[in-house]
């Protein structure tokens, strides 16, 4: 009988845990959380301290009971959640539900999963840190009061459905700014003006405009440039000054959260979700073939870059061994840490640097190869020596006109021999240096061609999910556990959408977000968020109370919400006039909002109900009205079908309505896999707007599914289809047969 229990979050770890610590201990998992606060109500009692009020999770029940009877069986019982704040709410939670009276009762914080790491955690065995998680109270308190307070105003004043969150408005409020600055911005004309020359040596280079008449050069038009570029036709190009100096490019650090976000993004184009849904299976563990389960890196959501004595002794051989004493620094590299840190975690590292990435290879699926080797080759070339390169810079007098050549060659590659970080806009690793000849001060050069080429300034670039992740963190929002989810929760919510890789602001976010400014600028305040996260980390630290932080935050928020209440815009029931009649009855059309957006309704409204859809210009003027026609021919009068919006979604009517009122329903062109049906599958929506997916065919076919079926067939059993499946852990994709045992992980 096992005499000690351990409780950890995901199933994925009991395996790799029992491999290592055998059968002395019995390892279970709660799945996540076991209690959260209920989806009916605010269940913060504001008048009691904001007391909260947790309920068990439904699903959750059989998982609890099994706990409580493994408890029994068990002398002492060791809680291992995630060591971060959530992990700590989940072990209270669990804590409460299988009794601290009786029973020896520790937490334990498992930073990788390796035998070592386990074992001390075991041998030295902490209490529940109650500050910790007064910490997630305090955030999961704040989040259910701005959300469950805020979104049913929204419901009142713009659409039934929305929802207001603390930190992710504040991400789409970002968004919406940037696309203002976008919008206001007024590009100017400049001019790059250059000389290709040659020397006595070769081989020849180009020398670009710097300075005209001791002043910094500024063409801004065609005239300018033409004037520029005929004098340099005509003048001597003489070597006026030559610096040479050596200079060194220090290695990154090891990855934080954030910055592993970034270069995931960058690199391996992996969005956010996707890059911690990976690097989770990578910290639980894979099966490395007869080794069985192996936790491969430490644990992934951290703000430090701090690296363990044991590690850098570990790295230090690695490199010296494998890449020769060259790239070993004489003595180990330490990071310091900027800005405000909780500095809980080392830096995300290969657990145990024994794993090499082709080792895992064969074992490890494409994007947990990928990620691994990132983070691996990342560590390994933070110890190196530094890159050195010899860089020169030529100046050639033409003239009153200065121009200049800057090359660099690399002397000696030191880190970028493993590694070299990305970069923001185009993901390259580098640029080509500018080769340049051996030239003497005061040698005359001979000119080859010249080129003026135009161009304008740019507006800032609208955000990626990298570019996302630096501004938040920089300003001091979220934490490194959060980012991922703000990112997926304002798609999600249909605030803003991704487009070739950039965010852009959704109509509804736009609206949304101006709503919430203007209403409640403190919740929406980009400072005033960031100086919450610094109150949590205080409540964490035990120098803040809970209760006192907050009633801070409350009173004005309470102020706000009743005068939202009472002076928001109604956006339902605001209609902005057009010039555009309505051909059924004479009357004018209007603007108005509906739950799919924006669309022109007949002023003369209920009376007559012609609707429109609408596209505006850059002014907002409206240039075109129609409704989306599709090559469909219809069935009845053999004009084309146009796509319209009903109550219950996406629907193909007649373009002659309403001589022609026949109607059908728009499919995603998967056949229905009932045996003997000619109907297909459509979107279709229950009364209350959930989505679901049915037969066309209904009520002669009753067919019906709640996840999005996948035009592909079943690889395990060939079934026509398969669906989409969303969990805390990612999207998979399943056979639609119950017999078939077919589950794939999909980003």
């Amino acid at each position: 009988m096992a005499q000690s229990l351990i409780i950890v979050e995901s199933p994925t770890k009991v395996k790799t845990i029992k491999k290592y610590l055998g059968s002395d201990f019995d390892v279970r998992a709660s799945v996540g959380h076991i209690k959260d606060l209920p989806k009916s109500k605010l269940g913060i009692d504001i008048e009691n301290h904001f007391e909260p009020t947790y309920d068990t999770i439904e699903t959750k029940k059989k998982v609890i009971s099994e706990l409580k009877s493994a408890a029994k069986r068990a002398d002492i019982i060791y809680l291992a959640p995630d060591p971060d704040r959530e992990g700590e709410a989940i072990a209270w939670h669990i804590a409460d539900e299988i009794g601290k009276g009786e029973k020896k009762i520790f937490r334990v914080l498992f930073n990788d999963l390796t035998r070592n790491t386990m074992l001390y955690a075991i041998e030295n065995p902490q209490q529940l840190d109650f500050d910790k998680y007064e910490a997630q109270q305090t955030r999961r308190i704040l989040d259910r009061l701005v959300g469950y307070q805020i979104s049913p105003i929204l419901w009142d004043k713009v659409k039934r459905g929305l929802s207001a969150g603390r930190v992710q408005s504040v991400a789409v409020r970002l968004i919406c700014e940037r696309e203002e600055q976008i919008k206001k911005f007024v590009s100017e004309e400049y001019w790059n003006i250059a000389a290709d020359l040659e020397g006595t040596n070769p081989p020849p280079f180009r020398a670009k405009l710097i300075k005209i008449r001791q002043k910094k050069s500024r063409v801004g038009s065609g005239k300018e440039a033409e004037a520029i570029r005929k004098q340099l036709e005509t003048a001597e190009f003489i070597v006026a000054e030559i610096e040479r100096k050596e200079t060194k490019r220090n290695p990154s650090p090891p990855f934080t959260t954030s910055k592993l976000q970034q270069e995931a993004s960058r690199k391996l184009r992996f969005s956010a979700k996707k890059t911690m849904n990976v690097a989770q299976q990578l910290y639980e563990g894979i099966e490395l073939g007869e080794e069985g389960p192996v936790g491969l890196i430490t644990y992934m959501r951290t703000d430090s870059v701090r690296i363990a004595g044991e590690a850098l002794q570990q790295v230090r051989a690695f490199i010296r061994d494998n890449y020769g004493p060259d790239l070993l620094p004489a003595k180990p590299r330490i990071f310091k840490t900027s800005g405000k840190i909780q500095d809980a975690h080392e830096a995300i590292r290969p657990a145990a640097l024994v794993y090499q990435p082709k080792d895992i290879k064969e074992f490890a699926t494409s994007d947990q190869f990928r990620l691994y080797q990132l983070i691996w080759n990342r560590f390994v070339a933070s110890q190196m020596n530094p890159a050195v390169f010899d860089q020169t810079t030529i100046d050639v007098a033409a003239g009153d006109l200065l121009l200049r050549a800057q090359g660099s060659i690399m002397k000696f590659p030191g880190f970028t021999a493993v590694y070299m970080e990305g970069k923001d806009e185009n993901g390259e690793e580098g640029e080509q240096p500018n080769q340049l000849p051996e030239v003497k001060k005061g040698e005359r050069l001979k000119l080859l061609s010249l080129s003026a080429d135009q161009k304008f300034t740019e507006p800032p670039p609208r955000f990626t999910e990298a570019t996302l992740v630096k501004e938040l963190e920089e300003k001091g929002i979220g934490r490194p556990s959060t980012y991922a989810q703000i990112l997926s929760t304002i798609q999600d919510r249909d605030y803003a959408k991704l487009e070739a890789g950039r965010f852009h602001p959704t109509e509804l976010g736009a609206i949304v977000t101006d709503l919430l400014v203007q209403n409640f600028p403190q919740v929406l305040d980009v400072e005033f968020t960031a100086s919450l996260e610094d109150q949590l980390d205080k409540i964490e630290e035990g120098k803040l109370q809970r209760t006192a932080m907050l009633q801070s935050f409350y009173e004005p928020f309470e102020a706000d919400l009743e005068k939202a209440r009472k002076q928001m815009r109604n956006i339902k029931t605001e209609e902005t006039p057009t010039d555009i009649v309505c051909e059924k009855c004479g009357s004018a059309m209007v603007i108005k909002w509906g739950r799919n957006g924006r669309f022109i309704a007949c002023s003369n409204y209920p009376e007559c109900k012609n609707t429109k859809n609408f596209v505006q210009d850059e002014n907002g003027k409206i240039n075109k009205v129609e409704s989306e026609v599709t090559d469909i021919v219809c069935s009845e009068c053999g004009d084309r079908m146009v796509v319209k919006r009903g109550r219950f979604g996406a629907f193909l009517g007649c373009r002659r309505y309403p001589e022609c009122r026949n109607t059908q329903p728009v499919t995603i062109g998967i056949s229905c896999p009932e045996e003997g049906c000619a109907g297909e599958i459509t979107e279709k929506r229950t009364r209350k707007g959930k989505v679901f997916f049915g037969c066309t065919k209904y009520p002669d076919c009753n067919f019906a599914i709640w996840d999005r079926p996948v035009a592909e067939k079943c690889p395990s059993c060939g079934a026509p289809f398969i669906v989409e499946k969303f969990s805390r852990k990612g999207k998979t994709v399943a056979c639609i047969r119950k017999d078939c045992k077919f589950k794939e992980s999909r980003q």
